[in-house]
C-alpha cells in the first residue's frame, strides 16, 4: 500500500508516540505528548508523517535552527519496512529543510541501532566520523 507523506498536526501525536514504540526507535525523554506538541506549535512543518490508508505508518523530524538543518526520529513501521518509505521520508525532510533555506543537512543516528546504520550508509548520506555528539537533557 502507497504512503502519503504530510506534515503532521496535533491530532497525529499519539499516534506517532504509539509508531516511535512499535518501531522500537531508542526512546529518549522527550517521546511524551507534551514535548510532540511543543514541536508543531513551534514549528508546525517539523514533523512529517506518512500515512498508509488510516494508519500513521511513518514519521521524521525534520528540524530547521536557521544555522544547520537536522533530521532526526525516523521511524518506519515493521510491516511497513523494506518498501522505501523511510527514504521517501528523507526526502520530504531535505526537501523542507531546503526549502527554508538550509544548505547543510545533518541526519541524527542511533550509533548501535543496526537496521539505521545500514539504512544510512546506502543512503548515498556521508558518515561523519571526525565529530562527536555531546547532549544534555
Amino acid at each position: 500500500m502507497h504512503a502519503t507523506i504530510r506534515a503532521g498536526t496535533a491530532g497525529d501525536l499519539d499516534a506517532v508516540l504509539r509508531l516511535w514504540r512499535l518501531a522500537e526507535v531508542e526512546p529518549s525523554h522527550t517521546d511524551n505528548l507534551g514535548s510532540l506538541q511543543q514541536l508543531v506549535a513551534f514549528d508546525p512543518g517539523a514533523l512529517l508523517v506518512a500515512e498508509a490508508g488510516d494508519a500513521l505508518v511513518g514519521s521524521v523530524i525534520a528540524g530547521w535552527d536557521g544555522w544547520r538543518g537536522s533530521i532526526y526520529r525516523l521511524a518506519v513501521a515493521p510491516d511497513h519496512r523494506r518498501r522505501g518509505l523511510a527514504g521517501e521520508l528523507v526526502d520530504a525532510a531535505a526537501a523542507r529543510l531546503r526549502a527554508a533555506g538550509a544548505t547543510r543537512l545533518q541526519a541524527i543516528v542511533v550509533q548501535n541501532d543496526d537496521g539505521a546504520i545500514g539504512f544510512w550508509n546506502a543512503s548515498g548520506w556521508d558518515r561523519q566520523g571526525q565529530r562527536v555528539r555531546f547532549v544534555k537533557g
